[in-house]
């Protein structure tokens, strides 16, 4: 079955974007504690590039069907998890890239290099990290695994903050989240 992504993000009203989020069906990973631990020789790269044994993994349903199983540890290991066997995975920065928003009906949802969509709120936080220098943001997307804002969304993000006002914060869900590392 052919993959269809999402329409453009500024094009979706908030219930869209709701119908689409609901849409994608992950499996229960939360659920599984399978006894087989191994490790998958799998990496995903700081700029979001899956790896397999060195190589990239170049097809965006292959990355898409792994995006589904990760999980993240207390201890900060990832791993990619199915009933049968948790296989550890290799994450440089972030699991995901963020590479758009919108500001819809005063939230603001996000689209991800595997073309999902997550709106920030109090399930989906938004984290500033880094420093003044080098600042960085997250969203939290689902079993401790967040999305790092790349630089267009960042710069997205802080036009939109500033149309707010002067103190680098933005809101969406009811939740207020400030755009500057503390």
């Amino acid at each position: 079955m052919p993959y269809t992504p999402p329409p453009e993000l500024a094009g979706m009203s908030l219930a869209q974007i709701a119908e689409a989020v609901a849409e994608r069906k992950l499996p229960p990973v939360e659920q599984w504690s399978p006894d087989n631990i191994d490790d998958s020789h799998m990496r995903i790269g700081a700029d979001g590039t899956w790896y397999h044994e060195g190589s990239a993994i170049k097809r965006p349903g292959m990355v898409r069907a792994f995006a589904g199983l990760l999980n993240r540890e207390e201890d900060g290991s990832y791993w990619l998890v199915v009933p049968y066997q948790k296989l550890s995975i290799e994450v440089e920065d972030a699991c995901f890239i963020a590479t758009d928003v919108s500001e819809t009906e005063g939230d603001l949802a996000f689209r991800l290099n595997t073309d999902e969509l997550v709106v920030a709120g109090l399930d989906h936080p938004i984290r500033a990290a880094g420093d003044g220098d080098s600042p960085s943001l997250y969203i939290h997307v689902r079993r401790g695994c967040e999305a790092r804002l790349n630089r267009s969304t960042y710069e997205q993000l802080a036009r939109i903050a500033l149309e707010r006002g002067d103190d680098w914060t933005v809101k969406s869900g009811g939740e207020t989240f400030s755009l500057l590392p503390t």
